[in-house]
């Protein structure tokens, strides 16, 4: 789960079809074997579990490098190795998710610079990314944990599939 705030760029908020245009210009910048898609969290939580459904569905769409899926989940035990895996060269786009405020829920945020996982529930585990997608899940609260383990599948499976799409749109890929 990412952290709301600013890390070296400033984010942006925006609903699924800015996502579009988001990855519109990144594609504009960097060809598609040159991009790396690191979705992060687990699959033993409801509200963690926006990264590997992103990833398999990024799969799903025929994106060539992808890390965190379903069935190889990248998660705060294995984030160190999975970044290391990465070939020298690749332009990481890092998707995770995150708890906000009532009026960003199910909202995007989105940046050119790095996400730092698991930092709202007390973990300090290595900025991210060249690029950014954390998505807001939840309201965030007194108990993270709890609220991630509450949060409805739904909008996490609906939110995993926009930014899959969203990826699809912006990159031209047809699936």
């Amino acid at each position: 789960m990412a952290i709301r705030e600013q890390e070296s760029r400033k984010r942006s908020k925006m609903d699924a079809s800015g996502l579009v245009s988001f990855f519109k210009e990144i594609a504009a910048r960097h060809p598609l074997e040159q991009i790396t898609f690191l979705c992060i969290g687990t699959d033993r939580s409801t509200g963690d579990a926006l990264g590997p459904l992103t990833g398999s569905r990024l799969v799903e769409h025929g994106f060539p490098h992808v890390s965190g899926t379903l069935p190889s989940p990248c998660d705060a035990d294995n984030l160190a190795l999975r970044i290391a895996e990465i070939p020298e060269g690749q332009f990481i786009i890092a998707v995770d998710a995150c708890l906000g405020p009532p009026a960003a829920l199910g909202t995007f945020l989105a940046a050119e610079g790095p996400l730092r996982p698991a930092q709202s529930v007390g973990l300090s585990l290595p900025a991210v990314g060249n690029y950014s997608v954390a998505a807001i899940v939840d309201l965030n609260g007194p108990r993270p944990y709890r609220t991630l383990q509450t949060t409805p599948l739904h909008r996490v499976m609906v939110m995993a599939g926009q930014i899959a799409a969203a990826a699809a749109a912006g990159f031209g890929l047809n699936s």
